[in-house]
């Protein structure tokens, strides 16, 4: 299903949006070394209950997973990059985090993605892992204008990341979403210009980026979830919730600026 959300629909989806956002900032601030996996979930779902919005993973189970998910965010450390179910693990300095958030408010959903270093100790392949991630997102964000096609962000896209010399995984990437999590159109993260569905302005797509440092090969973990890199290699993993309009791409998990 592809979903058009009129005025009101993408009004909602901005308080969505700015939940989404809002949390994953505050995740961001309060994580640190030492701080387990399971206590950023159980923040998580503390501040999505106060901001009156609903988790879209809890009940989460899909065909590829070992449903349902039962954790309010996901936690991809190091060589996990999409689906790290929370457990009980305590963040190392240098860990390369990956936070993935999705809820739902008001009867639309929102997702956004951010991948960050705990602690102090860097790794010049970590800042690059990110920060090809952060360019290919505004690159694809920069493609959703109306009257482009889906292959227009797939190129934007892919066209940043293999510059940067990483392979690019097709099998999972951004996808539709609005009164559900998950809706099409599938945006890959590398295609052809172009090509796919046409984009009209109402059209929300959670855009996502992500990269394994030198491989495209996944393998699943033993709890089900977890997508790691097939060769243990760092990963990183950026995303936004974009809608499309008529004056071009909304960015809607976007956090708000501290009053002020």
């Amino acid at each position: 299903m592809i979903e058009i959300l009129n005025a009101a629909g993408v009004g909602r989806a901005r308080e969505a949006g700015a939940v989404v956002g809002g949390i994953l900032q505050a995740l961001r601030r309060r994580t640190t070394v030492g701080t387990n996996l399971l206590d950023i979930d159980r923040w998580t779902r503390d501040m999505i209950g106060e901001a009156g919005a609903r988790s879209c993973y809890l009940d989460y189970a899909p065909s590829f997973g070992r449903g349902p998910f039962g954790r309010y965010i996901c936690t991809s450390v190091n060589d996990a990059v999409l689906h790290g179910l929370p457990h009980d693990y305590a963040l190392a300095d240098g860990d390369l985090l990956s936070l993935d958030l999705a809820v739902s408010r008001k009867g639309v959903a929102a997702d956004a993605a951010i991948s960050f270093v705990v602690g102090r100790r860097d790794r010049p392949e970590s800042a690059a892992l990110i920060g090809a991630t952060e360019r290919a997102l505004d690159a694809g964000i920069a493609a959703a204008v109306p009257g482009a096609r889906v292959g227009d962000i797939s190129h934007a896209i892919g066209s940043v990341l293999s510059d940067a010399g990483y392979p690019v995984n097709t099998e999972f990437g951004g996808h539709g979403i609005g009164s559900t999590m998950h809706q099409e159109p599938h945006v890959a993260n590398a295609g052809r210009p172009g090509r796919g569905y046409r984009l009209r302005p109402g059209l929300l797509l959670a855009l996502e980026p992500w990269v394994m440092a030198d491989t495209d090969a996944l393998v699943v973990d033993a709890d089900g979830w977890t997508l790691r890199s097939a060769t243990g290699c760092r990963c990183a993993h950026s995303e936004h919730t974009v809608a499309v309009t008529e004056d071009g791409p909304e960015i809607l998990t976007r956090p708000a600026r501290p009053a002020g």
